[in-house]
């Protein structure tokens, strides 16, 4: 289910937005839970006090807060929120993009317009369910994107999983089964039993280690090297990446 977050102080817009999501739900049987604010400043608290959405619809010019500095606000509790402005004017287009806006969306806002980003994000949103990990961990239940995990390691029966973002998260399993799950994404690589790492955070192979871009150290197997880099290599090489 996507969750969206929509802040606007014109009531009227707000009514309309709920309006179009509810009927985008019922003629493409989509799965929306959306929240709506009139103050950019209740919707900072609700982020503050944890509450996270995969997309944002945020007016650009608002009584008690523009919508450019309230989205960077946001940025400092979440990197991962799709924000597309909404707004009558082009003025802050160029700006918009510097808090990493997904969209700029002039008003009045149509149907059309309004249902074709609905289908883009849910599309997008769809595609990154397929390629996340959901983790029992501790804190709970977690999902994380596969795309930032830079490796795991297995420290007796705990699966201990750092991210590119220096995070860390255990959960109990076996790395044999992780491996097996994880065979479908080619940039997965196993040079050692204790070890999975992410390719593309692979900074250096030499000698009997991989260097990864945290500087982290992950030891290769005597007689492995050769194995480790050549399948390092056809991932480069699949990847179009340059060669010198």
């Amino acid at each position: 289910m996507i969750k969206i977050a929509v802040c606007d102080d014109d009531i009227f817009l707000l009514k309309k937005i709920a309006s179009l999501i509810e009927q985008f739900c019922t003629e493409f049987n989509r799965e929306i839970m959306y929240t709506v604010f009139q103050s950019p400043l209740e919707l900072l608290a609700e982020f503050e006090k944890g509450m996270r959405w995969e997309v944002l619809f945020l007016d650009v010019i608002m009584p008690g807060g523009n919508g450019i500095n309230v989205a960077r606000e946001i940025r400092q509790y979440d990197h991962n929120v799709k924000i597309i402005f909404l707004t009558e004017s082009s003025e802050f287009a160029v700006e918009s993009y510097t808090v990493g806006a997904y969209y700029y969306q002039l008003k009045p806002i149509s149907k059309e317009k309004f249902y074709g980003l609905l289908n883009e994000v849910a599309f997008e949103y769809e595609k990154a369910q397929q390629c996340s990990l959901i983790l029992r961990c501790k804190s709970g239940i977690t999902r994380i994107d596969l795309k930032k995990l830079e490796y795991c390691e297995v420290i007796g029966r705990t699966l201990v999983f750092h991210l590119g973002n220096g995070k860390v998260l255990e959960s109990s399993g076996s790395l044999d089964e992780l491996y097996s799950k994880l065979t479908q994404y080619d940039n997965f690589l196993r040079p050692h039993r204790s070890f999975l790492v992410n390719m593309e955070y692979i900074q250096n192979i030499s000698g009997r280690t991989i260097i990864l871009d945290s500087l982290v150290e992950i030891p290769i197997p005597h007689g492995k090297c050769s194995e480790v880099k050549n399948k390092y290599l056809e991932y480069a090489f699949s990847r179009k990446q340059v060669f010198i």
